[in-house]
């Protein structure tokens, strides 16, 4: 009887100690000084993103530095700061000029930009119209 109580004497401390530390209040402390900006870019081909199947993927991470898949991740994220990480404000290249051929290219965004969620997609008439807009952004 008496190793019995020795053992759960035993037992009970080596617990406390153990676990002791594990009982206070727990403080998230912050993994980075930047906020999150970290993409999934898709390019394929349909009439929207809804039904279009991807055949590239690319990653993107813009913070701390660029980095991921993405060929030329340094490009892309400046031009994505350029503006503000609005996919909608992409604009057409002055200087290129497409046919009207229509074979049509879907691409779409989903992930992170400076904390904040984002989801975009956009069809384009063809291959052409979207390297205008995308830029280094959409090349992969």
């Amino acid at each position: 009887m008496r190793n019995t109580a020795r053992w759960a004497a035993a037992l009970g401390l080596a617990a406390a100690a153990v676990c002791g530390p594990l009982t206070g209040a727990a403080v998230a402390a912050p993994a980075s000084l930047y906020a999150p900006s970290a993409l999934v870019l898709t390019i394929g081909h349909g009439g929207d993103a809804a039904t279009a199947t991807p055949e590239r993927a690319v990653t993107l991470s813009c913070a701390p530095t660029a980095s991921g898949t993405h060929p030329a991740a340094a490009e892309a994220c400046a031009e994505l700061r350029g503006v503000g990480g609005d996919f909608d404000a992409l604009k057409a290249s002055g200087d290129v000029w497409c046919d009207k051929s229509y074979d049509p290219v879907v691409v779409t965004a989903q992930g992170v930009w400076q904390g904040q969620r984002v989801t975009y997609g956009r069809t384009f008439g063809n291959s052409c119209e979207r390297d205008a807009v995308g830029g280094s952004l959409f090349a992969f």
